[in-house]
């Protein structure tokens, strides 16, 4: 039997798995480049998934309050059909109401560095957050400003778990939290 933890991180992975079919498809549908794009400027799209760690100075409460968000992820990301490479993502931001209920977030910078020596910077500017049964969810979506897949839209879903009881929202906070992340950059 699966508990309510359990529960919430297999629905969170299979909403996970959907969005990436979602954005295969679409991907195969539109392979070729739009139209005035200079020839030799190629438009991939790139999937990454691994694990990811947050960090919350002040930590989360459920007070709405400003907190800066620190997140460190380990890919392993396909780059072209047939090659994977792996890359770290860095995000860094501030959360102007973060709280236990929900981290929404107006900007988050995330740089992605490939092991092919490539590298993405992603402006996320939307978000999403949903807590189910103590795990949280949070989709955002933004746009690569510079490097591979430039001028391309992408999005970030994590799904994970707070590294402490939910119960620490009452008292000192939440740290932090890991989870498994998804990040997709598609023309």
């Amino acid at each position: 039997m699966v508990g309510k933890r359990g529960a919430a991180v297999v629905l969170s992975s299979l909403l996970m798995m959907g969005s990436s079919w979602a954005w295969a498809a679409t991907g195969q549908a539109d392979s070729g480049k739009p139209s005035g794009e200079p020839s030799g400027e190629a438009r991939e799209s790139v999937l990454c998934v691994g694990a990811s760690k947050s960090d919350y100075d002040p930590p989360l409460t459920l007070a709405p309050q400003q907190s800066r968000i620190r997140t460190t992820a380990h890919y392993a990301c396909g780059v072209e059909p047939g090659g994977t490479v792996p890359a770290v993502g860095h995000m860094e931001g501030v959360a102007p109401e973060a709280s236990c209920l929900g981290v929404n977030s107006s900007r988050l910078t995330e740089t992605v560095r490939y092991g092919d020596g490539k590298h993405s910077v992603i402006v996320y500017t939307r978000n999403t957050t949903v807590r189910v049964a103590g795990a949280i969810t949070i989709r955002l979506s933004g746009e690569v400003t510079e490097g591979r897949g430039k001028g391309q839209a992408a999005r970030r879903t994590v799904s994970g778990l707070p590294e402490q009881l939910p119960t620490e929202c009452l008292s000192s906070g939440l740290t932090g939290s890991t989870g498994w992340a998804q990040l997709e950059i598609h023309p």
